[in-house]
């Protein structure tokens, strides 16, 4: 049997603009994945708790608010200290290319900006639970 993709989503901080996560959210139900949406204004610690309950594959966020370069590093770090070491990290927002750049060597994945096509984001991440989760499902076979 295909591993269904579980998916977190949240909008961490004081960004209350929903509407794009929302539209993701619908987008990669539509491609098959189980999608968990928290909601706004989730702390680090509440994306990591659910994400170790939700047995997530992958943690997604949607910051607006300039916050990423805070955020972003805070999630990673409490999701390491939690063994999520399997999960991926990604995201998108207002994100100059730089931060992109810096919060992918720290471990974070690829992150997207506006316009970006639905599609790509729904083969980045199908492809990377792909690569990195799919034979955890064989070896629980």
């Amino acid at each position: 049997m295909k591993h269904k993709i579980r998916i977190v989503m949240a909008k961490p901080g004081l960004d209350g603009h929903d509407r794009g996560i929302k539209i993701l959210a619908r987008a990669f139900r539509d491609a098959g994945m189980e999608v968990i949406y928290l909601g706004l204004r989730q702390t680090p610690e509440m994306i990591v708790s659910a994400a170790l309950q939700e047995d997530a594959d992958v943690v997604a966020l949607s910051i607006l608010s300039g916050a990423h370069m805070t955020i972003f590093p805070e999630v990673i770090k409490r999701m390491h200290a939690a063994g999520l070491e399997d999960v991926l990290l990604t995201g998108g927002g207002i994100i100059p290319k730089k931060d992109m750049a810096t919060l992918q060597k720290q471990g974070v994945g690829r992150l997207f900006g506006p316009g970006t096509p639905m599609a790509e984001i729904v083969e980045y991440i199908t492809g990377w639970v792909a690569q990195h989760r799919n034979g955890e499902d064989q070896q629980k076979k």
